[in-house]
């Protein structure tokens, strides 16, 4: 049995956020800081982060944490909850980490439905080696890679949709957004909940990449609706 260590998960003098100006990651760790403070599971809880902006929080909470390979964060994770079956293992990773090099391992997990928590943020781009396109990149979409817009891809599939066609019965699949926190952080929860009842858990989350974008802070905001029009949101294994 796990014994409490952390007296809270979010540490009040822990170092400023090194993300970008505008990045959606600041708004998704501290409502999943809350989130486990919230469903008391932080002496559980290991978190495990991708290659990416994400590595970036490897020490924000009073938590333990893994830094993986990238795209082996879902495996990683996998892997630890076996060793220890008492623990809540969550890892986050881009779009690129999961649907790219790790959309293999996410498939198989899934289809395993291992007791996992898996949190994908999906800003559309390769965010921290400079924008380029994505899995998720929309179609039409101008990045460093595609400056005269994304003219090959069809209608992106990938994320829970594409999860959900091999996931096992029981598994729990949503997709929330950063304009709307408190969906967030119910459909987080129920991520978690998940793996606590067995099951595998994923919530992707639309978020910010203003930096990358080349947006102000209405039209980032205004971005991310549109994302919406193309990658639906809610709970959909059901």
């Amino acid at each position: 049995m796990f014994e409490p260590r952390f007296p809270k998960v979010v540490n009040p003098d822990s170092k400023p956020s090194n993300f970008c100006p505008g990045c959606g990651y600041g708004i998704i760790l501290k409502v999943l800081g809350q989130v486990i403070e919230e469903m008391e599971i932080a002496p559980r809880t290991v978190i495990g982060l991708d290659i990416g902006c994400n590595l970036l929080a490897w020490d924000y909470y009073n938590l333990d944490t893994i830094q993986t390979h990238h795209g082996r964060v879902t495996p990683t994770m996998s892997g630890y909850k076996h060793g220890q079956k008492d623990s809540v293992a969550i890892g986050i990773a881009g779009d690129g980490g999961l649907y790219a090099i790790g959309l293999q391992s996410l498939l198989h997990t899934a289809h395993r439905n291992e007791a996992v928590t898996v949190i994908g943020v999906n800003n559309t781009v390769y965010a921290m080696t400079g924008g380029q396109a994505a899995p998720t990149t929309l179609p039409h979409e101008v990045t460093d890679t595609t400056p005269g817009g994304n003219f090959t891809a069809k209608e992106p599939v990938f994320g829970p949709g594409l999860v959900g066609e091999v996931a096992a019965k029981g598994a729990f699949l949503g997709r929330a957004s950063v304009n709307n926190i408190p969906v967030m952080k119910s459909m987080m929860k129920k991520a978690i909940q998940a793996q606590l009842a067995g099951n595998f858990g994923f919530l992707e989350i639309l978020s910010y990449c203003p930096t990358n974008w080349k947006t102000d802070a209405r039209v980032t905001m205004e971005y991310v609706d549109k994302m919406a029009e193309t990658f639906n949101l809610g709970v959909l294994d059901e």
